[in-house]
């Protein structure tokens, strides 16, 4: 059975907030007795979020500002403004401070799927994936070796500096997701709304002073034409990359060390060229040239890891008759090996289709290449497909030819993959398949913010936000002191939150507030998504996956949301 997100004793202790928060009504009207009537109401509106759980002691309505601007023509003066402005900082304190055991009890299960669409999986049929970090999830050893190898290609095969061989790889440093500017060579991270996130760029490992950030790009928003194309990359006069593949965090980091090096010894050189180098030469190389899949074959057991969860579920699907299909851009005998190691060597036996080397995303949008079968020896035949035959392994081919050869199309089909844009993109925009993102980090993620230090913070830090919005409304210099010293404590709090997921570029989801340019693009092209495959085992296939009614800007909150107590800002 699936996992609730908000169990029926969850519903009852809202009541008890829904309480507290009355009794705090009740001590708000006596600061301000002459405004009794407007004051009453606007705490009462106010504290109904709270009674929500979502930490938010003041609400966010343009009609509550106008309200406490009434009260502000009647601000007392000198101390007693000063007392009584910290008195309701105090009580909001106190306030916040007893909703934190309840939003803790209710915590979110990292194993959930979670929706940004509505999708039924009584209406698929068909269960597609990719293979690498979809069907198998690799250790943290493989990044070093990916790291490593390049790094001795620019040395070796590039004649860069053999300083360079003491740089090891720091799996701490870099989180998916990120922009980086190749004529600048600085790596950052940028919102949904394209501004940097101050105190997020970095030249090589260390951070560029916010005044400088600003200085560069005259500000913090980074212009449409310059930001990375619609995979990604920086192509067509773009100058900035988006590292969305989980492959690309040994890359990041690998730039980040040759930009120090070259900065510690004031070495002269052009961005353009180490970013060339670094991604075209050597990176590509321990793909291309089969040196990764070398050595993870090699040594199967140390790079592979959750095999019997992804065969579990492949069980499950096949034992309820669903039709399932591979798509790779890996090598056959890499997958073959794999799968060996995660399924068995019948594992040919649950999928309808294998295509390997199918060179996402141009599979998805180039009908010029004929798919071409491969033998278990490895041998390209040259017979014309006629249809995609079960047991068999095709190499490259098109989706259009996928389509004909299948009649597999639209909401039927669902497609689980962890590439937002290689994988995910195309197939909702232009074919109209449901699509599933794997995002690995989500575990460790949800386990940070189930933690009481999060929620304390995050519930503190909105709580205060809201008491900020209210009261910046009072203009005369006594208020505006107060103002400014919760001003202060906010921002204070800021870094705080970024660090608890990841000291230099913080979670991958938000920024300080704003979501991520990541996560506009997950809620764009994934219907569903998901730490890992094996959350599917926690459904049946005849749920439906809702996703949350979260109130728009200018909607009121009807109805406390499941799963809502922790929808806080994250960095």
């Amino acid at each position: 059975m699936a996992p609730w997100s908000l169990p029926l004793c969850s519903l009852l202790k809202h009541t008890d907030c829904l309480q507290k928060a009355n009794i705090f009504c009740n001590v708000v009207q006596g600061l301000h007795h002459h405004y009794h009537p407007v004051r009453s109401r606007l705490w009462k509106r106010n504290f109904r979020a709270v009674s929500q759980g979502v930490g938010q002691l003041l609400s966010h309505e343009p009609r509550a500002g106008k309200c406490a601007a009434s009260v502000c023509s009647s601000s007392l003066d000198g101390q007693n403004t000063t007392e009584r402005l910290w008195s309701v900082y105090d009580e909001t304190k106190r306030q916040t401070g007893d909703l934190i055991s309840v939003i803790t009890a209710n915590s979110v299960d990292p194993d959930t799927i979670f929706a940004n669409n509505e999708m039924s999986l009584r209406d698929i049929e068909i269960y597609g994936f990719d293979y690498d970090y979809t069907l198998a999830f690799y250790s943290s050893h493989l990044h070093t070796l990916i790291f490593n190898i390049a790094r001795d290609i620019l040395v070796t095969n590039h004649r860069y500096p053999e300083g360079l061989r003491k740089y090891e790889y720091i799996p701490s440093f870099a989180v998916r997701g990120l922009h980086y500017d190749v004529q600048k060579a600085l790596l950052m991270k940028i919102d949904a709304f394209h501004y940097i996130q101050l105190g997020t760029v970095y030249r090589g490992l260390h951070p560029v002073p916010d005044e400088e950030v600003i200085a560069m790009y005259e500000g913090c928003h980074v212009p449409l034409e310059i930001m990375s194309d619609f995979y990604g990359k920086s192509s067509h006069g773009h100058t900035m990359k988006q590292f969305m593949d989980i492959f690309s965090l040994p890359e990041m980091t690998l730039l980040s060390c040759v930009n120090d090096f070259f900065m510690r010894h004031n070495i002269d050189y052009e961005p353009v060229h180490l970013y060339k180098d670094v991604k075209v030469s050597s990176i590509r190389d321990v793909h291309v040239k089969g040196i990764m899949y070398r050595a993870v074959e090699a040594d199967i057991e140390k790079y592979i890891c959750y095999g019997e969860q992804s065969h579990a579920v492949l069980k499950k699907l096949s034992a309820q008759g669903k039709k399932m299909f591979l798509i790779t851009n890996s090598p056959f005998d890499f997958v073959d090996r794999g799968m060996n190691f995660i399924v068995g060597k019948d594992w040919r036996d649950l999928f309808d289709v294998v295509i390997v080397q199918a060179d996402k995303p141009s599979f998805f949008n180039d009908r010029r290449k004929p798919f071409r079968r491969v033998t278990d020896k490895g041998v390209l035949l040259w017979d014309r497909i006629h249809r995609l035959e079960k047991g068999q392994i095709y190499k490259q081919g098109n989706l259009y030819e996928f389509l004909r050869l299948t009649g597999w199309r639209g909401s039927k089909v669902l497609y689980f993959g962890d590439h937002i844009y290689s994988d995910l993109a195309d197939l909702t925009l232009k074919h109209g398949w449901r699509t599933g993102a794997i995002i690995p980090e989500l575990r460790k993620e949800i386990k940070i913010m189930n933690t009481p230090e999060y929620v304390h913070m995050m519930t503190w830090l909105q709580s205060l936000t809201g008491l900020i919005e209210q009261m910046q409304v009072h203009r005369d210099p006594t208020s505006r002191a107060v103002v400014e010293e919760w001003i202060k404590e906010r921002e204070a709090m800021k870094p705080h939150t970024k660090d608890i997921f990841n000291a230099q570029f913080g979670s991958l989801f938000r920024t300080y507030h704003n979501p991520t340019y990541f996560s506009r693009r997950l809620s764009r092209f994934a219907d569903i998504y998901m730490a890992s495959i094996s959350c599917l085992l926690n459904y049946d296939f005849q749920h439906t996956f809702f996703p949350r009614r979260t109130p728009l800007q200018h909607e009121a909150s009807y109805w406390p949301e499941h799963g809502s107590y922790l929808l806080f800002a994250t960095p």
